[in-house]
C-alpha cells in the first residue's frame, strides 16, 4: 500500500482546496449580501453558492495526479471511473445551481455517471446493477444534507473517515485514495463552511461527495474477502443520510405534501426549531455519523459480530419518530376580516320607516319609495350638495 503517495494527495487536496475556498470567500464578500433591490439573489449569494466547486477542483486535482504517479496502485482504472462519474454529477450540480433542473434530469444523468463507474470498475451485471441503485440513493440522501452550515462536510468528514479506515484493513491502496483526499478535501472546505458560513456546498459539492462515498463504498464492498460482513458493515455508514431521507419522506407523505418539493423539514431544521444552534446542529449530526460509522468499521474489521450493525439503523428508527414530532410545516395564516377604516366609512344609517300604500306618493310603489342600497343591503351616502365627491363624510354629520 503506497501510503506515502495517499498521504501527499490528501495533503495536496487540503491545500487546494483551502487556497481556492478562501479566493471564492473574498469574492463573496467584496460582492455584498443579501438580496439586490428587485428581489434577485445577489452577485454574493450566487457566489457562496458555487463554493462548492473548490472541493471538487481540489479533490480532484489531487486524486488525479496521484492516480498518475501510482499511488492507486492496480486500481487506476476505477479509479479513472470514478473520478469520471464524479465530475460528471459535478458539473450537473454546478449547472442547476445556477439555472434548477428538472427531476428526471439529474436523476437520468446521476444513474449514467453510477453506469460509467460502475463499468470501468469491472463488476458483474447483478453486482453492477445493485451497485448503480445504491450509488444514486446514497448520492441523492448526501445531497439532501446541505441544510445547514457545516453539516454536510461533517457527516462527509466522518463518513470518509470510515471508507479510508475499511480500505485500509484490506490494504487497498487504490480504494483509499478517494476516501483519503475527499477527507482532507472536506476538511479545509469545513474550515470556511462552518458557521457563519461564507460559502456553501451548494449541489455541485453535495452531489459530488455523495458519488465518491458511495462509488468507493461499492468497490470496497466488491472487492473486499468473502470472510468480510461488507454487506452489513459498509450500509450503516450512510445512516444519517438515509435517515435525513426517510424523515422527510415520511413526513411528507403524512402532511400530503410534494415528495420531491423542498419544505424545510430535514433533520438541520427540525433541530434548528427546538432551539439548537447552527453549529450544534453539525456537531449533533457529525456525532450521529460516528456512532455509525464507528460501529460499521468495527463489525467490517471483524472486531465486533456482523449482527451488531443492526445497532445504529435501531438507534436511528426511534430518533427519525422523535424528530418527526417535531412542527415543520407552518400553516399559512388565515386572511383577516377587512374591517372599515376609522372616519371613512359611513355607519349604518337606521332603516326608514316604513310608509304604507296610502301614504306613499302617488305612482309611487313602496319598493320604490325604500332608499337606495348597496350591495351589501347598507344605505347609501348621498353626495353632498356641491356636487364633488365625498370624503370622510358620515351620514350623522349635522
Amino acid at each position: 500500500m503506497n501510503v506515502l503517495g495517499i498521504i501527499a494527495s490528501g495533503l495536496a487536496a487540503l491545500f487546494i482546496t483551502v487556497a481556492l475556498a478562501k479566493g471564492v470567500r473574498r469574492t463573496a464578500l467584496r460582492s455584498g449580501a443579501g438580496r439586490a433591490p428587485d428581489g434577485r439573489p445577489s452577485r454574493a449569494g450566487v457566489v457562496r453558492r458555487l463554493g462548492g466547486a473548490t472541493v471538487v477542483l481540489g479533490v480532484g486535482a489531487a486524486a488525479a495526479a496521484g492516480t498518475a504517479l501510482g499511488a492507486a496502485d492496480g486500481s487506476g482504472r476505477a479509479v479513472t471511473g470514478l473520478l469520471t462519474g464524479a465530475g460528471t454529477v459535478a458539473v450537473l450540480g454546478l449547472v442547476h445551481d445556477v439555472r434548477p433542473l428538472g427531476v428526471p434530469v439529474r436523476m437520468a444523468v446521476q444513474t449514467a455517471a453510477a453506469t460509467l463507474a460502475v463499468c470501468l470498475a469491472g463488476l458483474s451485471p447483478v453486482a453492477g446493477v445493485l451497485a448503480v441503485v445504491g450509488i444514486v440513493a446514497v448520492t441523492q440522501a448526501f445531497a439532501l444534507l446541505d441544510t445547514s452550515d457545516g453539516a454536510l462536510a461533517a457527516v462527509g468528514v466522518v463518513t470518509a473517515a470510515g471508507l479510508l479506515a475499511c480500505a485500509a484493513v484490506d490494504g487497498r491502496a487504490g480504494l483509499a485514495l478517494l476516501p483519503a483526499v475527499l477527507l482532507a478535501g472536506l476538511i479545509g472546505f469545513l474550515l470556511h463552511n462552518w458557521h457563519p458560513a461564507r460559502i456553501r456546498p451548494g449541489a455541485s459539492a453535495s452531489l459530488f461527495t455523495g458519488f465518491v462515498l458511495a462509488s468507493s463504498g461499492a468497490l470496497i464492498h466488491v472487492a473486499a474477502p468473502p470472510e468480510r460482513a461488507a454487506w452489513a458493515a459498509l450500509p450503516v455508514l450512510a445512516t444519517v443520510a438515509l435517515a435525513d431521507t426517510a424523515l422527510v419522506l415520511i413526513s411528507r407523505r403524512r402532511a400530503s405534501r410534494p415528495l420531491l418539493q423542498d419544505c424545510g423539514d430535514h433533520i438541520g431544521h427540525r433541530l434548528r426549531r427546538i432551539r439548537v444552534t447552527v453549529p450544534g446542529t453539525a456537531v449533533l449530526v457529525g456525532l450521529w455519523a460516528g456512532v455509525a460509522v464507528v460501529i460499521g468499521t468495527l463489525v467490517y474489521a471483524d472486531v465486533l459480530h456482523p449482527a451488531l450493525a443492526l445497532v445504529p439503523p435501531a438507534v436511528s428508527a426511534p430518533a427519525v419518530l422523535a424528530l418527526l414530532r417535531i412542527p415543520a410545516y407552518v400553516a399559512p395564516p388565515r386572511p383577516a376580516a377587512r374591517r372599515p377604516a376609522t372616519g371613512t366609512t359611513a355607519p349604518t344609517a337606521p332603516p326608514a320607516p316604513a310608509r304604507s300604500a296610502a301614504t306613499s306618493p302617488a305612482g309611487t310603489s313602496p319598493a320604490a319609495a325604500a332608499p337606495a342600497r348597496t350591495t351589501a343591503g347598507r344605505p347609501t351616502v348621498p353626495p353632498p350638495p356641491t356636487g364633488r365627491p365625498a370624503v370622510g363624510v358620515t351620514a350623522d354629520r349635522s
